[in-house]
C-alpha cells in the first residue's frame, strides 16, 4: 500500500524502499488507479525514502508521466536521493522537466 495524499488539485505519492521489477508493477496500478479516480492537476512522486531504484523505476516514471497527461496533468519528481537522481539524469527523463 503506497502512502498519498490528494489536496487542491494535487495528488502526492510518497514512494518507499527499493524499487525494481517486481515491486514497480504493484506501485504503477496502484497510482494508475489513483490518477483515473481523482484525475489530478499534478502527481507529485516523492522519492525522499527510495533506497534503490534500477531501469524499473524509470518506466515507472515515463509512464506515470502519460497517464497523468492523458488526464490533463502534469508530473513533478521531488526529493530524489542523489545517487537515484543521478540514474534518472542519464535516462533523459531529466530533460521533461520533471524534476522538482
Amino acid at each position: 500500500m503506497l502512502n498519498s495524499e490528494y489536496k487542491d488539485d494535487a495528488l502526492k505519492v510518497y514512494l518507499s524502499g527499493e524499487i525494481d521489477h517486481n515491486r514497480a508493477a504493484n506501485i504503477r496500478t496502484s497510482i494508475d488507479a489513483r490518477i483515473n479516480a481523482l484525475r489530478p492537476k499534478t502527481l507529485e512522486l516523492d522519492f525522499s525514502k527510495v533506497t534503490f531504484m534500477d531501469s524499473s523505476g524509470i518506466g515507472l516514471i515515463m509512464g506515470r508521466y502519460r497517464s497523468v497527461g492523458l488526464v490533463g496533468g502534469a508530473l513533478k519528481v521531488t526529493n530524489v536521493p542523489p545517487r537515484i537522481e543521478k540514474i534518472i539524469e542519464l535516462s533523459g527523463i531529466s530533460s521533461l522537466g520533471v524534476l522538482g
